[in-house]
């Protein structure tokens, strides 16, 4: 019975929240659902602030609640590959559940929302945060739009967000050429793959520059060979 008890306090509890976030939203959080099935699962979209690394990007993930929510903290994931955490894995925040200690009843989802944001736009490291340069970000953000639409509860649970990024890729691609801000032809780019990209480029520079410095050599010595054979007549 106390199991039932506090699965329908965390219920009253969440559909309370659920009706504060969308009487005021919080900034940047674009979208916040529970799933039909299952209210204790809520999936929320971050649009990345103006003038951040993380600007353009959509970035998707999870909150997991337990059935003794609100007095005890969720789990914390992130779905989009985002450059800042890692996705499908818990995130170690004092907002989530690798610290009960400092979690207080009184926060809301919205609580929890923002000290995510707020979080991802620093630089401190956590379990769960991933090292990566302000390009590979950027890249991220480019690429997290077709990311998302192929992710089956996105597009379930966000029609409206859905169709504003489609927009936004039709958008791109009549001002851009297609493939631009994307490689592999749209797959989602890793950093590794970054790093290899990056590595093909200088090859490919440097064997340009080596065949560069070879014609040039054999260019010198054709012409000092004429200039020999021109004075050679002459002397004749």
């Amino acid at each position: 019975m106390a199991s039932k008890r506090a699965n329908a306090t965390a219920s009253t509890r969440l559909r309370q929240d659920y009706m504060r976030i969308k009487k005021d939203p919080v900034p940047y959080i674009i979208g916040a659902e529970p799933l039909p099935s299952n209210i204790l699962e809520w999936h929320y979209v971050i649009k990345g602030p103006e003038n951040s690394l993380y600007e353009g990007g959509y970035y998707h993930g999870k909150l997991v609640f337990p059935k003794d929510f609100p007095f005890k903290p969720p789990k914390i994931m992130m779905m989009t590959p985002n450059g800042r955490f890692k996705t499908h894995t818990r995130l170690c925040l004092s907002i989530s559940d690798f610290h009960p200690d400092t979690w207080n009843p009184a926060w809301s989802v919205s609580t929890i929302l923002t000290g995510l944001l707020s979080f991802m736009l620093e630089k401190a490291p956590t379990l769960g945060s991933i090292e990566t340069t302000d390009y590979q970000k950027k890249q991220f953000a480019l690429n997290s739009l077709e990311y998302n639409l192929k992710d089956k509860t996105f597009t379930e649970l966000f029609p409206d967000i859905c169709k504003e990024i489609k927009e936004l890729l039709d958008n791109q691609r009549d001002q851009n050429d297609p493939n631009e801000g994307t490689a592999n032809n749209g797959e989602f780019l890793l950093p590794n793959d970054l790093n290899s990209e990056n590595d093909n480029f200088v090859n490919g520079s440097t064997f340009a520059n080596i065949c560069v410095f070879v014609g040039f050599a054999v260019f010198a010595l054709v012409v000092n060979y004429v200039i020999k054979a021109v004075t050679s007549e002459d002397e004749l």
